[in-house]
């Protein structure tokens, strides 16, 4: 969605709101698709005495898959971004602020980035999670196993055998 922010620019104390919804359900990361709905958008641009403002919240619902026990769910998400705008950039480098060429803003590339910059890399189920068992692969957060776990350095097997006697 483009959006015409040419009047904010040229008004100060001018705001305009507005809410929007982009599809990133097909957006791929770290090989799955995060999003389970659209993102809905809302926010506002505002010119505050020559200083133009857009502040925004992102909500959707997101796929999430536990690092530690493998357990796929769902959980809404909601994002807040703050960004200053301008109509063109003094220096090419400058990432504190958002250029808007001719006063036209494109949102869905603004907002797709500022998302998926924001996922989360690593995600638990529950702060406790106990994982998974690495000989049998068990869900240890559904009970124990009877698996030995403890394993010896081969190298250190022989001193192993003192100890046990």
């Amino acid at each position: 969605m483009q959006m015409d922010l040419k009047r904010v620019f040229d008004i100060p104390g001018e705001s305009v709101a507005f809410s929007h919804e982009l599809d990133l359900r097909d957006v791929e990361q770290w090989g799955r698709k995060p999003f389970a709905s659209p993102v809905h958008v809302t926010g506002v641009v505002q010119n505050r005495a020559g200083i133009v403002e857009m502040e925004y919240s992102a909500t959707f619902r997101m796929v999430t898959v536990c690092d530690r026990c493998l357990k796929e769910e769902e959980k809404d998400a909601q994002m807040r971004f703050s960004h200053i705008l301008v109509q063109q950039l003094q220096e090419e480098d400058n990432d504190a602020l958002i250029p808007a060429e001719g006063g036209m803003l494109d949102l869905d590339e603004l907002v797709a980035s500022d998302v998926i910059l924001e996922l989360p890399i690593k995600t638990l189920c529950r702060e406790d999670c106990k994982g998974l068992c690495p000989v049998c692969g068990k869900n240890l957060n559904e009970g124990s196993c009877h698996c030995q776990t403890k394993t010896v350095d081969p190298r250190l097997a022989v001193l192993q055998q003192l100890l046990d006697d």
